[in-house]
């Protein structure tokens, strides 16, 4: 076919093979160029996105690192200023303790000083009463006596008074109001009645009676026993018996064991009459019941006496110790609240290291691609 042939007609032009390959030629030139055209375009498109791209991730980049450059400056400057509240909250909290610890020393030392001073009391009271228990002397160290055992009348009556009672307790040949001297007169304890003995007995009838050779001389010496007792218990209850001076009970001392029971077995009647007169008799043991009863009640008088003292002094030690257990307690509160402060600043400083660390080991997250919303326009030339 030649390519002046016509091929068609487009209305009344014909379309040669010729005119046609020529159109056909420009059209895929023209398609060429338009396609070097367009993907020149999108190079250029992607070139410039991709430095877009760059741009905006170093720019976060920055941005991020001045971020993590402030936020570690912050932190300096907070734990800076932590550490200084914590020392200067410690620096308080130890002056407090310590001006507590100087307090409760000086208030302690005050303390021991009065439990001294109450203890140096209660000493003086116990060597009061272990002097007055020494100066009283035992009923063995009377009894082991020989020479005052062997004696009679007022001998040996002044020798178990004087071994058996304090000085004060007893007084011998002492003047009463009626101008009379009675052998002795001993102090009660808590009464200003004095208690009368007598040591004078008569032993002339006692001495005849026994050496009676025959019933007659024996029934006259005991007739003559009786009359003497009972005579001389009129005396002592005439004499030494004053109301409101004298106790109403006076003693007649016996210097003889064996005129004592023989009085009591044989003149029963002679003990009767004296004991309705108000009179004891009282042999050498009796009136060694009487001094030893009469020591325990001296010496109970006097352990009376220094108890109440004993007692107000240990009234005082016990006040004291209150005291110091009450301070001792405010004491451990002190401790205590200072504990639970340090407690706190280490939970503090715990949870500041714990943040330190977590930044030190921060590690930069991988920046996500932006959105088509979040992606700059695109501005297409050519």
């Amino acid at each position: 076919m030649q390519l002046n042939s016509v091929i068609f007609q487009i209305g009344t032009q014909p379309v040669t093979l010729l005119a046609l390959l020529i159109f056909a030629g420009l059209a895929l030139l023209l398609l060429a160029v338009i396609l070097a055209w367009r993907a020149q375009s999108d190079r250029n498109a992607e070139r410039l996105e991709a430095g877009q791209r760059t741009s905006e991730m170093e720019y976060r980049l920055a941005e991020m690192a001045g971020m993590l450059q402030n936020f570690s400056m912050q932190s300096q400057s907070q734990q800076v200023h932590l550490q200084r509240t914590i020392d200067e909250r410690l620096d308080q909290v130890g002056q407090r303790v310590g001006q507590g610890l100087s307090d409760q020393s000086q208030r302690t030392a005050f303390s021991l000083n009065q439990l001294n001073e109450r203890l140096a009391v209660i000493d003086a009271a116990q060597n009061n009463l272990a002097n007055l228990s020494g100066e009283m002397l035992s009923l063995k160290d009377i009894l082991s006596n020989k020479q005052t055992r062997g004696a009679f009348g007022q001998g040996r009556m002044e020798a178990i008074i004087t071994d058996g009672l304090h000085s004060r307790a007893y007084s011998f040949q002492a003047t009463l109001s009626n101008g009379l001297r009675p052998d002795c007169l001993i102090s009660l304890p808590d009464s200003r009645l004095k208690l009368v003995i007598d040591a004078k007995f008569p032993l002339e009838a006692y001495n005849a009676m026994r050496e009676a050779t025959d019933e007659g001389l024996r029934k006259v010496a005991e007739t003559r026993l009786k009359s003497d007792v009972l005579k001389h218990v009129k005396d002592i209850a005439d004499k030494y018996q004053i109301s409101g001076e004298t106790h109403e009970t006076a003693i007649m001392f016996v210097p003889s064991e064996s005129v004592y029971a023989e009085l009591n077995e044989k003149f029963e009647d002679v003990v009767q009459k004296a004991h309705r007169q108000r009179i004891i008799l009282a042999s050498p043991n009796v009136l060694m019941l009487l001094v030893q009863t009469m020591q325990a009640i001296v010496k109970d008088a006097a352990m009376r006496e220094q108890a109440h003292v004993i007692q107000a002094e240990v009234v005082k030690l016990l006040t004291d110790v209150t005291r110091m257990k009450d301070r001792l307690g405010n004491l451990r509160k002190h401790f205590g609240q200072a504990n639970s402060d340090i407690d706190e600043l280490e939970t503090s400083m715990n949870k500041v290291n714990r943040t330190v660390d977590k930044i030190e080991n921060i590690e930069l997250a991988e920046v996500p691609a932006l959105s088509e919303a979040e992606r700059p326009l695109r501005i297409v030339t050519g």
